[in-house]
């Protein structure tokens, strides 16, 4: 045979081995080279190169550039210069739709953390926008921090006195636990008097001595009863507000999350914005045990980008309010007396169930296998969940199997506490915006400095191999992957304090914290959280090794550059030109059916 035909016949040959779907349909293999690939697999650590199958959409060789292109010898590479590479980020606690319709436009996003650090700041923006928007358009705001923005209750009177064009204007508690309201909500809800209907069950509207409205509505039956009938106006397409903050969580370098507040009314909204060629999240959906149909099986056409994975459910309430099942209490200063916070300690008081009601929900899920989740923060509340779920795992047979029960949050936990939940098999996700945020005021304002200063106990959680991963509970802060990296490796919060520096992660914690462990979280740890062969090319490019910068600097000098989903250059202009294309009218009970998902956190 002559040598030209053998390099023919090796060339075709090289070219099949490329082709891995049916009927020898050809795929193409990309070749990536990077400064520096960060895989987070233990086995091979770093890399060079890495490969993909655009079919397949998961990665078929990694390591350096001569063994990567001898496996797929036909393929291009593309070199990516100084750019490294990691497994997409992992947000394995998040609300992406309530994020779109309280934060993105046409809402506004009046959080201390986001540019409005006092009050006066934020009256200033709803003067500002009460003046130039459209005349009788409803107008929402989000994000009021009564103790971070030392805000008073804002009530209709202050309200009206910072919309004189008498537009209806509502402005939610970052709390999650009340709406606040001007005079022109209690007209066109047809208020009598300005007098509220009788409080619906599990809320209340607040009431001035002659029983009119005070202009607040509190926990969720009460601000549905408020809210939902404005949403239509004020929020027209809801699905793009839910796309806008993907691709907000996206520009943060996140791939795969999660939403903990599921109801059927969202279905149609993840479905279509999993679908679109540029969608740049793979999501997994917590249903709200509260739901009449949560226990029901739920599927969509592409489980790998949109499956349900269990049940949520709150233990207690939130520290920013002090309605904690915690066993200590708060300090009495003019700081918590402004923020109206419950002083306690009101240890098993603070559960929202009893442990008899605990019982009978995880009776309820338990034996059809879904994972459960808990939102917890006090200390005798984790106490009661990990009791509630030693007593269902032995009763259902499920201690020593890969359940993977989650608890979420627990800025008040203990060391011991984080043992036992490794020997019952839960995982769990702690909330680092609670330390960043409100750290400064958790040490020695909140709380006494032994307790406040090592709130979100980082290190106890890795010391007990719980699988510690951390999020940010969009839309409660911004999904700020790298400044959660930073924060938690120095200990600093924003004002760049530190407090209960024996808290603080390692580099490499902090890396699987957002990768790895969040994918485990999520069961998805197969699929994503690392780059391996056979895992989908899930991908975040960042401008530096941040493994190389001092930890204090990484938001200095690194930056997320771009992701990549199922081996796609993920275009998030694309993504919002896609998802502005579908007909609003398809999702238009959207915005009601999620604002009946606003939570505490």
């Amino acid at each position: 045979m002559k040598t030209a035909n053998r390099k023919s016949i090796s060339k075709s040959i090289a070219a099949l081995v490329a082709c891995s779907v049916p009927l020898f349909a050809c795929a193409e293999v990309v070749v990536l080279k990077a400064a520096n690939i960060i895989t987070m697999d233990d086995k091979k650590p770093r890399a060079e190169a890495i490969a993909f199958d655009t079919s397949t959409k998961k990665i078929t060789a990694i390591g350096s550039l001569k063994d990567v292109q001898a496996s797929a010898p036909s393929a291009n590479v593309k070199d990516l210069g100084a750019t490294v590479l990691m497994p997409g980020f992992v947000e394995p606690h998040s609300h992406p739709l309530l994020g779109g319709v309280l934060t993105q436009s046409p809402a506004y996003w009046v959080a201390p953390y986001v540019g409005y650090k006092t009050w006066a700041g934020v009256q200033a923006k709803i003067i500002k926008e009460d003046r130039e928007a459209k005349p009788g358009i409803p107008l929402i705001f989000n994000g009021v921090d009564r103790l971070l923005q030392q805000a008073p209750i804002p009530t209709n009177k202050i309200l009206d006195s910072l919309s004189p064009s008498g537009r209806p204007i509502l402005v939610f508690d970052n709390s999650g636990h009340a709406v606040y309201f001007n005079t022109a909500v209690m007209k066109a809800l047809g208020w009598t008097g300005g007098k509220p209907p009788k409080d619906p069950v599990g809320g209340s509207f607040g009431r001035n001595k002659d029983g009119t409205s005070n202009g607040v509505a509190n926990e969720v039956p009460g601000m549905v009863a408020v809210g939902v009938p404005f949403i239509p106006k004020a929020i027209p397409h809801p699905l793009l507000s839910g796309a806008n903050w993907y691709a907000y969580m996206s520009s943060f370098g996140i791939t795969s999350s999660s939403e903990m507040t599921y109801s059927t009314g969202q279905y149609k909204a993840y479905q279509a914005l999993g679908s679109v060629p540029d969608a740049p999240l793979r999501l997994s959906v917590y249903h709200m045990s509260t739901e009449p149909d949560a226990a029901s099986q739920v599927t969509w056409p592409d489980a790998n980008m949109v499956r349900k994975n269990g049940i949520k459910l709150w233990a207690d309430g939130t520290p920013w309010l002090g309605n904690v099942a915690q066993s200590f209490g708060y300090l009495d200063n003019p700081t918590t007396r402004q923020a109206d916070i419950i002083l306690g300690p009101l240890g098993e008081k603070g559960m929202n169930y009893t442990r008899l009601q605990l019982d009978q929900i995880l009776d309820k899920y338990a034996p059809l296998g879904y994972q459960m989740s808990f939102h917890c923060n006090g200390d005798i509340g984790f106490d009661v969940v990990l009791d509630a779920y030693e007593y269902a795992l032995t009763k259902y047979n499920l201690s020593g199997t890969d359940h993977r029960w989650r608890v979420e949050h627990l800025g008040a936990a203990r060391a011991d506490q984080f043992k036992r939940a490794a020997n019952l098999g839960v995982t769990v996700s702690l909330g680092p915006f609670q330390y960043i945020y409100w750290g400064d005021l958790l040490d020695g304002t909140m709380f006494d400095s032994a307790h406040g200063s090592e709130w979100v106990r980082v290190a106890d959680a890795f010391k007990a191999d719980v699988h510690p991963s951390f999020h940010n509970d969009g839309p409660v802060t911004p999904p700020n992957v790298l400044l959660n990296i930073q924060s938690m490796v120095t200990r600093t919060t924003d004002s760049g304090r530190v407090h209960g520096q024996n808290q603080a992660a390692t580099m490499d914690q902090a890396l699987k914290a957002v990768t790895i462990n969040g994918a485990y979280q999520l069961k998805r740890d197969r699929e994503v959280g690392s780059l391996e062969v056979g895992k989908f090319a899930d991908i975040v490019e960042l401008s530096t090794d941040l493994t190389t910068v001092k930890p204090s600097e990484i938001l200095e000098k690194v930056k997320v550059q771009g992701t990549w989903v199922g081996g796609k250059k993920i275009d998030l202009a694309k993504f919002i030109q896609e998802v502005s294309a579908i007909d609003p009218s398809e999702h238009q009970n959207l915005g009601d059916a999620t604002l009946k998902t606003i939570h505490s956190h």
